[in-house]
């Protein structure tokens, strides 16, 4: 256990007796700054005048590290404190002219120290309820002492603390505004175990905190202070005493709300809203993620109509995303982050979504809004590594207490940023806390975890002699790995119905395992719910970036991650990653003239939507925007204005995508058995030749639909395929070249039924019309 919190002064206070006393009692409740209508306090209208006697003063140690801002128990000597002759009340306010206290019936002037010390003795048996009454040049305040207050966090609460395992560490780290032994105000309290000292500054002391230092909560490396009539909107910093003397101010690393970038103070807020989604929680649960549709779309929240706040995109994504018909939406992420070019991938504020769009209970109206809708929300997280700004994270209190005290360890290669200390138990209790916050108290489905290879492997993006091996000689992260695994399994045990999905580039045995089953690696799975399946993406997209003459000697990019499909639960990905910096859009990757673009466009949608896995497309995609994406402006929505005239071209990639997700919604066999081998089986998987790619999907209960691709740029007339025998008759669902999504119109409009002819390794086969550059979907009649 930890020990209990100290209010014991580096020296005794002068003539403090032995004796007990009784503890200070509260006031009656204060007029906070926030809240005029509170009652008035319990002291008399009229009070006597009594003078205080001088009390001894504070040694000069004492005073320089109260004036430094150096103490590690400010309580110790400020406030009301027990001595022989009485009760000595002291109190630091720098820049007052005069302090007085007011306890019941009287009223006694503090004798000034200098440099805003007041202090006397008033002959009382205990320590009274009491105020200060504060005279500046221009104004007079009566006011609370925050130094009579006894801490706010428990012994539990540190215990949790310090040994990493706190999981609602935002309910006691940060600003709270509360009500504290019957009055109101806010608790701040920081972990930064290396200063010498912290204080608080904001907008209530004109960002002065030399007369707000905080105490240090014993070895917990806390520190805390209850600040009284301070509530909402009031901004914020940590000034910290770093080891050498020196001081930073830095925003709070829990802080829930901050200011809009490029402002970075922390906001002192609590949430007022009121939930309507209990609908959707209580079924989100009822079927795992793998087992369940997902299809994904995938959104840059300040570039998708450029302009709007939370609550305007309320109003308009949930709208469309539920026309289209996608089961969920993928927010890049929204914590907040100092640049915006980062796209919120170097994130400074990990528990604040971003100030850019509106408050956290206005970003909680559209998830609410969303869930109303009947759409999922998941988020990307990014627990990897954060930025180097001088008022965040980085060396918080002085030294590493973030990142990894070994520099080669702490800076990550690729980005200038520093990545986090996994092995650092109170790190790993920032992050795990940090996922359950998302989930819990903004109602997040699921989070995409961000750059996993980048913590999974010591040497990633590294040269011979730039890292160092494990314990065990290899290079495999043994501190990532288990932050992982603790996240992973805290995040499914406390959010029912939540699904992670790890975007993982590697080979990494069992990313989708549970964590306590051992792989051939011998670790136990990382325990993510989902894993980006980044082969299949590159494979693919490289297969249909060549001409269709050329594809007969690449038919393996497409049908290879087969060998592999089953080895994790995989979505695949069109990703944001794909469409920006000279990557091009998506339709823009196709061969040949606009035409050949869009239907290739067409057609490798309508294999994603078939292949084994979830899928995920991002925002102007689904429309075929030719350009790459750019956070300056967003999607070219223009392309689907009426008075564009190529609108329709853009408008039939848009009903496909539409069409897709309403029959994959309603067609088990496309999801309900991604992750077993028993949900897939090949027709033709080595038509190179033809560039023609046909399986068939099976849902639980053997219920087939058959996909068929033929990327080639020419009809194929009468082509067999095998197919089961215990089908009457099929009938096409689905068809890309439809004239309708821009297509040329070649279908399949009757039933067809299969001849007792087998084929394919199949006991009867069925003769389709293939469309050129076109996927083909067919059902049982």
């Amino acid at each position: 256990m930890a020990p209990e919190p100290t209010t014991t002064a580096a020296e005794p206070v002068p003539n403090v007796t032995a004796e007990p006393v009784s503890a200070p009692t509260a006031a009656e409740p204060v007029p906070a700054v926030v809240d005029a209508s509170a009652p008035a306090p319990a002291v008399a209208a009229d009070p006597t005048p009594v003078e205080a006697t001088a009390p001894p003063a504070l040694t000069a140690y004492d005073r320089d590290r109260l004036l430094t801002g150096t103490h590690h128990d400010p309580h110790g000597l400020l406030g009301a404190h027990p001595v022989e002759d009485g009760i000595v009340f002291r109190a630091f306010r720098p820049y007052a002219r005069a302090v007085a206290v007011l306890a019941g019936e009287v009223r006694a002037d503090l004798h000034d120290e200098g440099d805003g010390f007041f202090s006397g003795v008033l002959p009382l048996r205990e320590v009274p309820a009491y105020r200060l009454v504060v005279t500046y040049e221009d104004t007079v305040q009566e006011v609370e002492d925050a130094y009579r207050f006894l801490p706010t966090l428990g012994e539990l609460d540190l215990h949790l603390i310090g040994e990493g395992r706190h999981e609602d560490l935002w309910t006691v780290l940060g600003a709270h505004p509360m009500t504290h032994e019957g009055v109101r105000g806010t608790r701040f309290s920081v972990w930064a175990p290396n200063a010498r000292g912290v204080r608080v500054a904001g907008t209530f002391n004109f960002w002065d905190g030399t007369g707000h230092p905080m105490r240090s909560l014993g070895s917990s490396g806390v520190w805390e202070l209850f600040v009284p009539g301070i509530g909402e909107g009031e901004l914020y910093k940590f000034d910290i005493a770093r080891p050498d003397g020196s001081h930073t101010l830095r925003a709070d690393p829990l802080a829930r709300r901050t200011e809009v970038p490029p402002a970075t103070s922390s906001i002192v807020t609590s949430s007022q809203y009121e939930w309507d989604d209990a609908e959707w929680l209580a079924r989100r649960a009822e079927r795992p993620a793998h087992q369940a549709p997902l299809s994904i779309y995938e959104v840059h929240l300040p570039s998708w109509r450029p302009g709007l706040t939370y609550r305007q995109l309320a109003e308009q994504l949930p709208a469309y995303v539920k026309e289209l018909g996608f089961t969920h939406v993928e927010l890049m992420p929204v914590a907040e982050h100092p640049f915006g070019g980062s796209w919120g991938y170097q994130v400074t504020g990990f528990y604040a979504p971003t100030a850019r769009l509106g408050t956290p209970d206005d970003f909680r109206y559209l998830v609410d809004r969303l869930h109303q809708a009947g759409i999922g929300v998941l988020m990307d997280w990014v627990p990897a590594h954060f930025p180097r700004d001088a008022w965040a994270l980085a060396e918080f209190d002085g030294r590493p207490l973030y990142e990894h005290e070994d520099p080669l360890r702490a800076a990550h290669p690729d980005w200038g940023t520093l990545e986090f200390d996994f092995g650092r138990r109170e790190v790993r209790n920032f992050l795990v806390a940090n996922a359950v916050y998302w989930c819990q108290e903004f109602h997040i489905d699921g989070l995409r975890v961000d750059a996993v290879a980048s913590m999974l492997y010591l040497d990633y993006s590294r040269e011979p002699g730039q890292w160092t091996p494990n314990e065990h000689g290899g290079r495999e992260n043994l501190d990532a790995v288990a932050f992982l695994q603790e996240m992973n399994a805290t995040v499914y045990r406390r959010c029912p119905g939540v699904v992670t999905v790890a975007e993982e580039s590697t080979a990494w045995d069992g990313v989708t395992r549970a964590t306590h089953h051992r792989g051939p690696s011998g670790f136990g799975g990382l325990g993510f719910g989902l894993k980006w399946n980044m082969g299949w993406m590159h494979d693919s997209l490289q297969y249909m970036s060549h001409e269709p003459v050329h594809r007969k000697y690449h038919h393996h990019e497409m049908t290879f991650s087969m060998v592999y499909a089953y080895s994790e639960n995989y979505v695949l990905p069109i990703s944001h990653d794909e469409v920006v910096h000279g990557k091009g859009s998506l339709v823009s990757k196709m061969p040949g003239d606009w035409w050949q673009q869009r239907a290739n466009h067409r057609a490798y949608l309508g294999f994603m939507w078939s292949h084994p896995g979830k899928q995920l497309l991002f925002m102007g995609q689904e429309f075929a925007q030719g350009a790459e994406w750019s956070e300056a402006h967003g999607p070219d929505w223009w392309l689907l204005d009426p008075a564009y005239g190529a609108e329709a071209d853009h408008r039939g990639v848009r009903d496909l995508v539409r069409d897709l997700n309403g029959v994959y919604r309603a067609t088990p066999a496309l999801w309900e058995q991604d992750t077993e081998p028993a949900g897939f089986q090949w027709v033709a998987g080595d038509a190179s030749e033809d560039n023609v790619i046909a399986f068939l999907r099976y849902d639980a209960d053997r219920n087939p639909l058959l996909a068929v691709s033929n990327f080639a740029a020419v009809v194929r007339p009468d082509y067999r395929l095998g197919v089961p025998d215990d089908v009457p008759a099929w009938h096409e669902v689905l068809n890309t070249d439809e004239a309708r999504y821009g297509g040329s119109d070649v279908t399949n409009p009757h039933p067809v039924k299969p001849e007792p002819h087998p084929w394919h390794g199949l006991p009867a086969s069925i003769r389709l019309t293939l469309p050129p550059l076109a996927t083909v979907w067919l059902r049982p009649a």
